[in-house]
């Protein structure tokens, strides 16, 4: 079977079971989708990614989503990075990015918001609403953390004298946390 824009949407998914099982869950209901199918196109994906004969770096992202629905360029520190954007039928108001440094080498990848971020109310803070840009324009005292797994960021802030924990995959909110 082809490996494109659904199956890479579902190697993505399987990834945010990890923190939103019942978000996901619903998507493959309404894509029509198996949990079978998902296995399947995160194991391709996996596969693909160690595979020798494979395009890697930012070639495999272009040999799978086309040709990128933005190209530019952005610096990182000393480094001019190439950055590609791709719109995807699953989250039709954000486009994900990969940045690449010299030698095509991706050095992030993740889910943004064209035009740079908005600012949700505390309120609008629901599973796959929002990119990590998103909640640094909608709340002070913003700091980042890795996540527990691959993929996997958070972003911890203050509201109304509470300290969070924003949970991301792929740069996309899941869920929010009371700080310990």
């Amino acid at each position: 079977m082809a490996f494109g824009v659904r199956q890479f949407e579902l190697a993505l998914m399987h990834r945010m079971r990890d923190l939103g099982a019942a978000r996901v869950e619903d998507a493959l209901r309404a894509m029509g989708v198996t949990r079978a199918e998902l296995r399947q196109a995160h194991a391709q994906w996996t596969a693909m990614a160690h595979s020798p004969r494979a395009p890697k770096g930012w070639r495999a992202f272009r040999a799978v989503l086309g040709p990128p629905a933005y190209e530019g360029a952005r610096r990182a520190g000393s480094l001019t990075c190439d950055v590609a954007r791709w719109a995807l039928p699953s989250w039709p108001d954000l486009q994900f990015e990969v940045l690449a440094g010299p030698g095509g080498e991706v050095l992030n990848q993740w889910f943004v918001r064209p035009g740079g971020g908005r600012a949700p109310a505390f309120a609008e803070l629901t599973p796959w609403s929002c990119v990590v840009a998103d909640v640094e324009a909608g709340f002070a005292d913003v700091s980042h953390l890795e996540g527990p797994a691959p993929h996997h960021w958070t972003v911890g802030f203050t509201h109304e004298g509470t300290r969070y924990r924003a949970r991301f995959v792929h740069g996309l909110y899941q869920r929010l946390d009371r700080a310990g």
